[in-house]
């Protein structure tokens, strides 16, 4: 069976490529041995935001008597049903997948699919019977999976990765998250607003590490007012899961201690899935795990592309959707614009919500440029205090010579929609006075974006 295209995966990377490429003219199939939608439908992105809704819900049950409401029954939270409506949820996105791949006339090949040479893809079912496909172009979107460490192995079920913590049948007494990027502060979260007396272990001096430091610093002290007991600047050194609780060993600066809990939650980071997919039988180049590939994503084997988790880049479903979109205009001759790495939002849904984009005020300095940085508190926001949703704050940061809006990061309610005023506006090169002179909603949480700008030049109102 031949094809334009063969794409080995059907994640955000995978199944958007596929159908930009039909739309584009090609006959394009995917290779898929488990879910549509890869990890992010199915296992990731989407179920994880499912449950975070269910926390947040539940919360505000609980403080329903701030807003004016009595309620008869205290709330409780039923983690079996959570679970539940979070499987639903993915399990729509997954049908909309296969809707889309029939309605772009895509081919879903089920099973595991292998790069060969002389643009092959030999795909092994379940029955044991392998079939050869050939395509003029491939590429490898086969995402990745939960890294494993050697003193913090995953036995799926008392030292557990993100896939066991989205389907757990019991609500665990106690947990020890560690690894505080998105994936192990959104869990940290979620477990802690439903009654788990949660642990968040970091290495880094500070949560989300790769934040600005005054969103890190902000997360933390958001974490500790909600009862989680937050360790920077801490290392897992063993795990022992003899008896009914785990007994985690935790080094932080001069002194170690151990801390009981039921489940331990592994959140430091992801592998790619490169192994097996035929990179040694073709020669595919790889560079720190991860395959080498220009800046349309081709490798150095004609006709092979590789997307997503599985290169170079933020491990972002967005990003691996943009690659992908990249990726087969360019085979289409479309001539597309290179991906600016250094404009990608990113989100971590947790209550409060972080977003940013661009430079941190740090990683800025560093470069050279001169600052003029505002910051605009919710608290002094009217929308925010009527939400009862008043930690957090915009901080924009601009370059003092020219006006460019270097980087933004934000802390508090909404924010995560809110990011991508930044992200259009940095591409479009807009300056901190376009954004003081572009008129806002009143009231707003995005009104904050607009004074932060101001105050950066000494204009604001509100503060």
């Amino acid at each position: 069976m031949k094809y334009d295209l063969i794409v080995l995966g059907s994640g955000p990377g995978g199944y958007v490529a596929a159908i930009r490429a039909s739309q584009l003219g090609m006959k394009v199939g995917v290779v898929e041995k488990a879910e549509l939608g890869g990890v992010c439908l199915n296992w990731g992105c989407i179920p994880t935001k499912a449950l975070l809704k269910s926390a947040q819900v539940f919360s505000y049950l609980q403080h329903a008597k701030d807003y004016g409401i009595s309620v008869s029954e205290s709330p409780e939270a039923d983690l079996k049903a959570m679970v539940k409506r979070s499987r639903e949820v993915a399990a729509g996105m997954s049908k909309g997948i296969k809707f889309l791949f029939k309605k772009n006339k895509i081919d879903h090949i089920e099973g595991f699919g292998r790069v060969k040479p002389g643009k092959k893809v030999v795909v092994s079912g379940d029955a044991g019977k392998d079939k050869t496909l050939e395509a003029e172009h491939i590429i490898i979107a086969t995402g990745a999976r939960s890294r494993q460490l050697d003193n913090l192995s995953q036995d799926g079920k008392k030292i557990i990765g993100y896939r066991e913590a989205m389907v757990l049948e019991k609500q665990p007494e106690s947990m020890v998250v560690v690894g505080s990027g998105a994936i192990g502060t959104e869990f940290a979260y979620f477990y802690n607003a439903i009654g788990t007396k949660v642990t968040l272990v970091e290495y880094m001096p500070e949560l989300v590490p790769l934040e600005d430091e005054e969103v890190s610093k902000q997360l933390g002290r958001s974490f500790k007012k909600a009862g989680i007991k937050v360790m920077t600047g801490s290392s897992v050194e063993s795990v022992s899961t003899k008896g009914k609780k785990c007994r985690v060993k935790v080094k932080s600066k001069n002194k170690e201690e151990e801390i009981e809990a039921d489940i331990v939650l592994s959140a430091v980071g992801i592998s790619p899935n490169i192994e097996d997919t035929g990179l040694e039988d073709t020669g595919i180049k790889t560079e720190k795990g991860r395959i080498k590939v220009d800046e349309y994503y081709r490798t150095n084997v004609e006709g092979v592309y590789a997307i997503g988790d599985v290169v170079a880049g933020p491990a972002l479903a967005h990003v691996a959707s943009a690659e992908g979109i990249i990726c087969v205009e360019n085979i289409a001759g479309e001539k597309p614009e290179p991906l600016d790495y250094n404009n990608i939002p990113a989100c971590t849904y947790s209550s409060p919500e972080v977003a940013s984009v661009g430079y941190t005020e740090k990683a800025a300095k560093e470069a050279g440029y001169e600052l003029k940085t505002g910051k605009f508190p919710f608290s002094a926001s009217g929308k925010a205090s009527a939400a009862g949703e008043k930690d957090g704050f915009v901080k924009l940061i601009f370059d003092a010579r020219y006006g460019e809006l270097l980087g933004a990061h934000m802390i508090g309610a909404n924010v995560t929609e809110m990011i991508a005023e930044i992200v259009v506006a940095r591409k479009l090169e807009t300056t901190g006075h376009e954004i003081i002179k572009s008129v806002h909603p009143h009231p707003t949480m995005s009104e904050a974006i607009m004074e932060a700008a101001a105050a950066a030049y000494g204009e604001v109102i509100h503060m």
